[in-house]
This record gives C-alpha cells, structure tokens and sequence, in this order.
C-alpha cells in the first residue's frame, strides 16, 4: 500500500517540482498590450517557480482560442493562461458556442493586474479634422456615422463591448474594426488606416509620449493618477456618460481540476512577483496597476461578484461572437 501510494503521489506530482517548463498561454499577438504584459510576468516569475516560463501566443477569437488551449491543458501546474476580466465575464453572454465552460474547465490562480482602457486618436487625423477633445470627436462621429473607424483586439473584448456601451449612451455613430489583436490594430492606427482605438494602455502609451497618438479619455468612472489630465467617462456627464464606466483585469488561470497543491504554488509564484518593486515601476506608466490576489478563492469571487456588470455590459452593447 505504501509503494501505491508513493507511485500515485510521483504521478500527481506537479510538473513544476519535475523541473519541466511552464507554458504561459498569452491569448493575443506578438505586440499588443496583453503579449507585453505576459512576457514582463514570465520573467519573473521563472525565478519565483525555478522553473522556465514561456510564452505562447495564441491569439483569435478576441482571446477565446488562448483561453480554450488553457482549458483544455495539462493539470499540472505546466500549462498558465493570463486571462481577462471579459472572457471569464462577459464571453458567456455572448455566444452560444462557448468551447469550453469558465467556471468548470479553468481554475483560478490570482489576479494580476486593474486598469482602465484609453482612448487615443491618430494625432494626424486629429488635427485634420478637427478633434480637439473627446467631446469634439463624439460630435463628428453623429455628424459622419460609421466614418470614425476603431480598431480594437478583437470582437466581444473589452474594447468592443465598451465602445457600442459608448455608442448607445451618448448617441455616437463610431464603427467597430475588429482585429487579431491589439499590434496589428496599432500598426494600423500609427498609419492611419484606422482613427482611434479604445484600448488597454500598455502598448498604447509609448505612442502617446512620442505624439503620434493623442489621449482623449479613459473608459473609468475616476481620472487616473498617472493620467491626471486625461478626462475619465464622469466628466463627460452631459454627453450621456457619467454613469458609464469600465475597469479592465487581468489574471492567472490553470486549466480547471489543477490539485490544490499545485494552485497554491503558483499563487505564491505570482504573488512573489507581483510584488517586485521594478515589476510595478514598469507597469505603472503602461497604465496597469499590480494587484494580486489574497487566495486563489478571493480571485474566484472577484469573478462572481463582476459577472453581473458585464453581462449587463454586454446586454446594452448588443455585442455577440456569434454574428
């Protein structure tokens, strides 16, 4: 019995006590917001696990095919996703043909990062056509329906479900341009094929700080500190939209049945390298705040407690992955 039992504990034992490398599954492309993020947390937490972290890009579907290779992953501690606050939300309420189940088939770990989205405009076509502020690109945008043109990281993401939400409540005409994922919808925006986008900031702020994007406004209901002069969705009460308001997350999920030895391990990784001091000074100016996790658990009900919002979200944008 003791020999049997020792067999079936090596067998269980996590991949991470093997030595083995541990995927991390980025849900997006090279280049965009989420991609940046995934490879400053790889990084450190390779230390945190004595382990090598690799990123794997597997974009689509606006982060469900990253999501669903995460799901249908190895369980033991070999195979992370970093996830975000609309797949585990707002994906549900969207489609009919959901491949996998959030609450069943993926496992909480921690929460890594808040945020807000940004709004930035091709400084360019900013100037030609006269946007000054966001109020004036709202009031092009109902005099030139479906002319303003912005790109998001895909349909159903947080970008998409927040700017028809915009659209709705202050009778905006501004038309969604779906891409693969945030880099190529950039590369676009830098050339001006496209004239804004609605983001989360990291991969946006560099371009605002060389001046080839403007910043107009941030989806929160509160300013940012880091942003002090960006307006925040309150100041823009009489356009419809002081009670419009979207915060964006970020976590670490296992494939749903990972043993609870092998979560509390990785928890412990992400919670030692979210506390790094230069891990939140390369952050912070990108536009995220690092937050981890008290428990596995409090991630669990940080989804529960988020799920109503964004399914109302999703309710008043209307927007479906189905078509």
């Amino acid at each position: 019995m003791l020999r049997r039992s020792l067999l079936l504990s090596a067998l269980a034992a996590p991949a991470l006590a093997q030595g083995r490398a541990v995927r991390l599954v980025v849900p997006f492309p090279p280049g965009g917001a989420v991609d940046l993020l995934g490879r400053l947390l790889a990084e450190r937490l390779g230390p945190a696990l004595s382990a090598n972290v690799v990123v794997e890009n597997r974009g689509g579907a606006g982060g469900l095919i990253g999501a669903d290779a995460v799901a249908k992953g190895e369980k033991d501690g070999s195979v992370i996703g970093l996830i975000g606050v609309t797949t585990l939300c707002a994906f549900p309420f969207m489609t009919s043909r959901m491949p996998f189940d959030p609450r069943r088939d993926l496992a909480p770990v921690s929460q890594v990062t808040d945020g807000a989205l940004l709004c930035v405009v091709n400084a360019e076509t900013a100037r030609r056509r006269g946007w000054t502020d966001f109020r004036a690109l709202l009031r092009w945008s109902r005099d030139n329906p479906d002319q303003l043109r912005m790109g998001s990281s895909g349909a159903g993401t947080s970008s998409h479900i927040n700017i028809e939400a915009v659209n709705r409540f202050s009778g905006a005409r501004i038309l969604h341009v779906p891409y693969r994922g945030g880099g190529p919808a950039i590369n676009d925006l830098v050339a001006g094929n496209i004239d804004m986008m609605f983001d989360v900031m990291p991969a946006l702020m560099p371009h605002v700080e060389a001046g080839r994007f403007l910043a107009m406004a941030v989806s929160s209901n509160a300013r940012l500190p880091f942003l002090p002069a960006v307006p925040a969705m309150a100041d823009f009460a009489d356009a419809g939209l002081g009670r419009h308001g979207v915060n964006t997350w970020n976590a670490i999920m296992a494939p749903g049945g990972t043993p609870p030895e092998v979560l509390a391990r990785l928890h412990a990784a992400i919670r030692q390298a979210g506390a790094q001091p230069e891990l939140v000074e390369r952050l912070t100016p990108l536009g995220y705040a690092t937050v981890t996790s008290e428990s596995p658990a409090a991630l669990a009900a940080l989804i529960d407690s988020d799920t109503p919002r964004w399914r109302e979200l999703v309710e008043i944008s209307g927007a479906r992955l189905d078509g």
